[in-house]
């Protein structure tokens, strides 16, 4: 079956990718056949890394980071304090009005974990 082209969008970051990590490669003086073995790939499969082939494996990036000594930027890629969407949309749920719960029936004592009028939990 064959797969639908990826939006350019998606080509131009995968491109970025593929060069940072061609450049952080040569920047650490690690030749290609040296770089593969570390990654655990064939060179062909690190050149269409390097390329910004998509169908490269999340796998050989992960070890292409590991390889470079930058795993952490995978593990930080979509963290979840950082992500404003989601933050917003969060906000976006919270409750209007926050009521104080009404005491069961039947039941004499103060609710469990309510706040007495002079600041004691009760």
């Amino acid at each position: 079956m064959k797969q639908k082209p990826y939006p350019p969008s998606v080509q131009i970051a995968l491109r970025a990718l593929g060069r940072n990590i061609r450049i952080a490669r040569k920047k650490r003086r690690m030749a290609v056949a040296d770089f593969a073995t570390r990654m655990g790939v064939s060179q062909g499969t690190l050149a269409r890394l390097e390329k910004g082939d998509a169908g490269v494996s999340i796998g050989a990036t992960a070890m292409a980071l590991t390889a470079l000594g930058e795993l952490h930027r995978l593990e930080q890629l979509l963290d979840v304090s950082k992500d404003d969407t989601g933050l917003m949309l969060d906000l976006d749920n919270l409750p209007q009005r926050v009521r104080n719960p009404k005491p069961r029936p039947g039941s004499d004592s103060p609710v469990e974990g309510a706040i007495h009028p002079q600041g004691k939990v009760l």
